[in-house]
C-alpha cells in the first residue's frame, strides 16, 4: 500500500517513486475522479448517512465492473470546519469509503483550491509513469454556501475552475442538495450550469456517476462519451 504524507495545507501527497512502481503495477489508462464532499455542521443527521450510503454504491458499482475497476481512481476531499485529503487517489479495488462526520463551516473555496492541486499531483504521476488518462471529473456536493467567500481562496477556486474548464483539464460538476447557495454554486463555475439534487436521493446520483464513469472507462482518451442526461425521465435524479 501506499504510503500517503500530509502537506503543510492539508493536501495527501504519494511519494514519487511508490506512484510510479504503483501505476507501473496496474499500467490502464486512467479516468479519475475526486469527490468533493460537504460535511459541514448542517449536513448532520440523515443527509450525512444517505451521503455515505451513497459513496458505498459507488464504490460497489464501480468495483463490479472488471475494465472501470482497474481504471477509474477515486479521490475524496471534504469540507466542514477544515478541508481534509480522508482519500487519496485509488483504484475501486483498493476503495474503503471512509467514516465521515458532519461538523463546522462550509471552507468550500479551500476545499476546491486542495482538491484541484491534488488532481494536478495525481496527472504529474500519469505522466511520468507514461499512463494514459480521460479528461479529470471533479464532483462536489453541498447544501450550503462556502463560508470563506472573503477569501482569497474564493477568488483563487473560481480561477483555477474558470481556466481548467476553458483548457479541458478537468469537468467540474456541483450539485446542490436542499438549503444550497445555488447563486454562488453558478458563480463557481458559470461554464456548467449546478445541478439541485431531488430531496436525498445521493445513491441515484452515484448511480449515474458510476454507470458514466464506466461508459468513459471503456473509450478512448480523448473520445467525447455522451451522458445521460441526469434531469430526464423517472430515473432523473436532479433538476437544473
Amino acid at each position: 500500500m501506499p504510503v500517503d504524507e500530509t502537506t503543510n495545507n492539508g493536501s495527501v501527497q504519494v511519494p514519487f517513486q511508490l506512484a510510479v512502481n504503483e501505476l507501473a503495477e496496474n499500467p490502464e489508462n486512467r479516468c479519475p475522479c475526486i469527490l468533493l464532499l460537504d460535511v459541514s455542521g448542517s449536513m448532520q443527521g440523515e443527509p450525512i448517512k444517505e451521503l455515505q450510503e451513497g459513496v458505498v454504491v459507488y464504490r460497489d458499482s464501480i468495483f463490479a465492473d472488471d475494465l472501470a475497476r482497474k481504471r477509474v481512481e477515486v479521490a475524496i476531499v471534504t469540507f466542514g470546519g477544515s478541508v481534509e485529503v480522508v482519500q487519496s487517489f485509488v483504484t475501486a479495488d483498493n476503495f474503503t469509503p471512509p467514516p465521515i462526520q458532519a461538523r463546522g463551516d462550509t471552507p468550500m473555496g479551500e476545499a476546491v483550491v486542495t482538491a484541484l492541486r491534488l488532481l494536478g499531483e495525481r496527472k504529474g504521476d500519469y505522466r511520468n509513469a507514461g499512463i494514459k488518462y480521460y479528461r479529470p471529473w471533479v464532483f462536489l456536493i453541498t447544501d450550503g454556501g462556502p463560508t470563506d467567500e472573503s477569501k482569497p481562496c474564493w477568488v483563487e477556486a473560481k480561477e483555477l475552475i474558470r481556466k481548467g474548464e476553458a483548457e479541458n483539464q478537468f469537468s467540474f460538476f456541483s450539485v446542490g442538495v436542499e438549503g444550497a447557495n445555488m447563486g454562488k454554486l453558478t458563480e463557481l463555475n458559470p461554464a456548467r450550469a449546478p445541478l439541485r439534487l431531488k430531496g436525498l436521493g445521493f445513491k441515484a446520483m452515484f448511480q449515474w456517476l458510476s454507470s458514466s464513469q464506466r461508459s468513459v472507462s471503456r473509450s478512448i482518451p480523448g473520445e467525447e462519451v455522451p451522458l445521460s442526461d441526469p434531469t430526464a425521465g423517472p430515473k432523473g435524479w436532479a433538476t437544473v
